[in-house]
């Protein structure tokens, strides 16, 4: 994998469908190859777009050349409006993606876009992903919301990647709701719902995948 320099990072604030969205936005040092939107877990437990899961997918992506998009979830940070239990976090994550071209300022021809989410922001981007049109080019769930929300059937080519302890998210329930559409899930071995220690290996992986679909899709 060839190394790039460290993405550059800015805060923006989008007029959205209840107010305006924080986002962080990490842009890769080149003309970006693609478009990532990625949610953060849980807003009424802490999570924001600081997450460091959230923050390391965000990476994953610059450092393949994409540009990240990280949104508070409604009434998180400057993000404004309430909570909505997914729905309307899954209504701004839609609206970012489809006016990006306009708040981004991004021309010349439409770039690929990846969907990404970690815990409750996977069944926000699993959510959005069934809605979107065109369709993502890549969906990435980590954490998955399995047996916590009601997480959609996706895409086969979708990775998705779980903790082998994760203690709020088990296992058992990502298997449930994967094997009904034959979906590959990869393991961690050891690794907890927020992937302590585990990062790094968390980031190659999304790369690798990222990198393999440019290749070969």
């Amino acid at each position: 994998m060839t190394a790039r320099l460290h993405a550059r990072s800015d805060r923006r604030l989008v007029d959205g469908p209840a107010g305006r969205i924080e986002v962080a936005v990490d842009s890769p040092q080149s003309a970006p190859a693609g478009l990532a939107f990625i949610g953060h877990p849980h807003p009424l437990y802490g999570g924001t777009l600081e997450n460091k899961v959230a923050a390391t997918l965000a990476r994953a992506f610059t450092s393949v050349g994409w540009l990240a998009v990280r949104p508070n979830f409604r009434g998180v940070g400057a993000s404004e409006g309430e909570h909505d239990h997914g729905r309307g976090e899954t209504d701004d994550f839609l609206h970012l993606i489809e006016s990006s071209p306009h708040w981004l300022g991004i021309s010349g021809a439409e770039l690929p876009r990846a969907l990404a989410g970690f815990s409750f922001g996977s069944f926000v981007a699993a959510q959005a992903a069934t809605r979107l049109a065109p369709p993502a080019s890549h969906l990435v769930l980590v954490g998955a919301a399995a047996g916590k929300w009601p997480l959609p059937p996706v895409a086969t080519d979708t990775l998705v990647i779980h903790g082998e302890f994760d203690e709020t998210i088990p296992l058992a329930h990502v298997f449930e709701w994967a094997r009904p559409q034959d979906l590959p899930v990869v393991v961690l071995p050891g690794a907890d719902h927020f992937f302590h220690r585990r990062l790094s290996t968390l980031k190659r992986l999304v790369c690798e995948h990222v990198l393999a679909r440019r290749v070969h899709g």
